[in-house]
Order: structure tokens, then C-alpha cells, then sequence
């Protein structure tokens, strides 16, 4: 892929990414294309939904599934904001997805790279090849402003309670 491709694609996780944001949830945002066709989409829903496995990329997978009637969607390429957990990294071996590309690392629960590599362990069935930093700033300062925002929210409800 090009990096013009991986960009656009990137830039349209993104725009779901705020909108998981200005709905309260944290803004991660996906969209599963084949052949420059989007597939599905979705952004984080576990707060809204009261489901701890919505997040996006499950989600974005979810909808695939459905429009090709089918649970293996071989040969796409999912786009996502942050870099998947081991929940979404199974999810994705599962489908058989043919490639990852995600904008920001996360440190703390992220499992293609930063805690462990999910996409790498020898004895999966599938490979999924992956691609980090697209977009990685801007995905970046989404995150930072959101929690960024909800912390100074807090404060000011402890404040303002005493």
C-alpha cells in the first residue's frame, strides 16, 4: 500500500475517533478496507453500550462480517488509531485480516508491540503483518485532549464539591 492510501484511511479513523471522543468514549476509531473499499467502521462503544468488547476494531469487524456474510474477511486491512489490545489483536487473527496499520503506540495495554506481540506468536495460524505510526501524531493529540480534559474535569468537580 501507499503511504497516500494508508494516510487517507488513517485520516477517516481518525474522524470516528472524535466522534467517540465527543461521545464520551476513548477516541479510538477504525475502518476495515479490501481493495479501496470500506467494509466497516466503528469507534469505541464500551462506556455508551455497557460492552467491554466494543471497541473499534472488533466493531469495524463486526460490520464486515455482516456486509460479506462471511467471519473471515481474508486479504483487508484494518485501520486503527491506537494500537490494538490482545482482545482486538486475537479478533484480527481470527478474521484472518491481512494487514494492521496503527497510528499511535500504547504503552500500557498495547499488544502488537508495546507489552507484547499477539501478531508474532509462533504458534497462531495466521499472520497478520502490521504497520505502526500513520497519522501517529494526530491520533496522539486526540488522546492526550481527551484525557487531558477529563482529569480537569474531575478536578473541578472536587473542587467544586470541597
Amino acid at each position: 500500500m501507499s503511504e497516500e492510501i494508508d494516510r487517507y484511511w488513517m485520516s477517516q479513523a481518525l474522524l470516528l475517533a472524535k466522534a467517540a471522543g465527543d461521545a464520551g468514549e476513548v477516541p479510538v476509531g477504525a475502518v476495515l478496507v479490501r481493495d479501496e473499499v470500506m467494509l466497516g467502521s466503528g469507534f469505541n462503544r464500551s462506556i455508551s453500550s455497557c460492552d467491554p468488547t466494543a471497541h473499534a476494531e472488533v466493531l469495524a469487524l463486526k460490520e464486515a462480517a455482516s456486509v460479506l456474510e462471511n467471519h473471515r474477511i481474508i486479504g483487508a486491512t484494518l485501520y486503527v488509531t491506537l494500537e490494538p489490545c490482545v482482545m482486538c489483536a486475537g479478533a484480527l487473527v481470527h478474521a484472518r485480516i491481512g494487514r494492521l496499520v496503527f497510528a499511535a503506540s500504547e504503552p500500557k495495554a498495547g499488544a502488537i508491540c508495546s507489552q507484547c506481540a499477539v501478531l508474532d506468536m509462533p504458534h497462531l495460524n495466521h499472520r497478520v503483518l502490521w504497520q505502526q505510526g500513520v497519522c501517529a501524531d494526530a491520533s496522539s493529540e486526540l488522546l492526550s485532549d481527551f484525557f487531558r480534559a477529563r482529569r480537569d474535569a474531575k478536578k473541578a468537580l472536587k473542587t467544586q464539591n470541597g
